[in-house]
């Protein structure tokens, strides 16, 4: 079989090219070839307690796709309904081919073609595409990140990483220790602190961790007065436009910002609480990840008592529990390891050229590599952050509203256009 376009994957990335392929490109034919049974990718893998977006969805979301729910930052399944509407809405399901894995592709320079290798299931098949299209992320689904431990195999309980979450797993009264500090680690304590006797979280070092509404007020207030497809547009660009400032004043004034997330955090969780140790980070904001905690629900089971943070290093785990460097022990009946993913590249697909291994590609590669290794030996501690090749300063300018409800006589002014945008010539085949 042959087709124009192939697309791996069909998580956010593979549908929305399968939506500008059939939107664009309808004289092309395309096939989604999805590794899995189901789509989704991310939001269909994982399956923990409170698993949800840490972007909210109007910026996440898909341009051609209003996000219509209030909760700006969304939970697994609805993430998962929303891309199955999407599917449906654009009618892509035929265009999805389910258990289909590709393995290995080969550049056919003569025929200026792909030859793809694929399983499905336990049998192999071939296609050929004139362009590979890879949709399939950046981290293996078959194996996490997961560090060994000193006498892991000592412990009674249970030992579970989050990507290998099943719904037969009991916390319910039960003292949980869950070792990491990142985006998963921050999910999930506070959903499983509900119902478990305790939950601690284990981490070597603080991460920001920023608190923030989950349901948009500006994008709940213009829903009522505007059409969604304009709401949904206008929220979507307030939200860049503002993320794209607080990064700009994170990287310019760094302390100023850190001084105000620390004593963000200190009103969260009031006087005598040691937010020093256990949430004042040594580096800089977005030097690393942020973490979005919406609602203050972290916050609001450690002041509770429902969970509790543990900065340390782990000695070893021991039958009932884990030893820390310190000497502190932590009871617990289950481990969670949210120690984070396992890295891929190229969606792990054997890339050849003309029946021969792309070795070029891979020394290129590797040399990349190896000058980014460099780079990271530079000390930079007391060097500031460079947001501009020049020095500019910037100007604010009060907001006018000069002329209001010319949506219509605006897209009038186009060419051509589609639904509320303006559709522009091609400038590149």
């Amino acid at each position: 079989m042959h087709k124009d376009v192939i697309v791996v994957g069909a998580g956010i990335s593979g549908i929305a090219a399968g939506y500008n392929l059939k939107k664009n490109c309808p004289q092309k034919s395309f096939l989604i070839l999805e590794g899995r049974n189901e789509v989704g990718g991310t939001w269909d893998l994982f399956k923990y307690p409170g698993v949800r977006s840490d972007s909210d969805m109007h910026t996440l979301g898909f341009r051609f796709k209003p996000w219509i729910h209030n909760k700006s930052i969304a939970d697994g399944p609805s993430i998962l309904n929303y891309l199955n509407e999407t599917i449906d809405d654009y009618q892509l399901r035929n265009e999805i081919i389910l258990n289909n894995k590709v393995v290995a592709a080969n550049w056919d320079s003569g025929q200026s073609k792909w030859h793809i290798k694929i399983k499905e299931k336990d049998q192999d098949k071939d296609m050929t595409c004139n362009f590979l299209f890879l949709c399939g992320g950046y981290f293996s689904y078959s194996q996490p990140h997961i560090p060994s431990f000193i006498g892991q195999e000592n412990f009674n309980g249970q030992i579970i990483h989050p990507q290998f979450w099943s719904e037969e797993i009991d916390y319910t009264n039960k003292k949980i220790a869950v070792i990491g500090s990142g985006a998963t680690a921050i999910t999930l304590v506070p959903a499983i602190a509900q119902h478990a006797k305790h939950v601690v979280m284990i981490q070597r070092s603080p991460t920001y961790v920023v608190s923030r509404p989950s349901e948009d007020s500006i994008n709940k207030t213009l829903k009522k007065f505007l059409p969604i497809k304009l709401t949904y547009f206008l929220v979507r660009w307030k939200n860049i436009l503002w993320q794209s400032y607080t990064f700009f004043l994170a990287r310019t004034f760094p302390q100023k910002i850190k001084t105000t997330i620390i004593n963000l955090i200190k009103e969260e969780l009031g006087e005598g609480y040691d937010v020093k140790k256990h949430f004042t980070p040594s580096y800089n904001p977005w030097d690393q990840r942020v973490c979005l905690v919406p609602d203050s629900n972290l916050f609001r089971v450690i002041k509770n008592q429902k969970a509790s943070v543990v900065t340390d290093t782990i000695k070893q785990f021991e039958t009932d529990g884990i030893l820390m460097n310190s000497g502190k022990k932590i009871s617990a009946d289950i481990i969670i390891t949210a120690t984070g993913i396992e890295l891929n590249s190229l969606n792990d697909i054997h890339l050849s050229v003309d029946d021969k291994r792309a070795e070029k590609l891979v020394d290129d590669l590797n040399s990349i590599f190896d000058f980014i290794e460099k780079l990271n030996e530079l000390k930079t501690d007391n060097v500031e952050p460079l947001t501009s090749v020049a020095e500019t300063t910037l100007k604010l300018r009060p907001d006018e509203v000069k002329s209001k409800n010319i949506r219509e006589q605006i897209i009038k002014n186009s060419p051509q256009d589609n639904e509320d945008y303006f559709v522009v010539p091609k400038v590149i085949e």
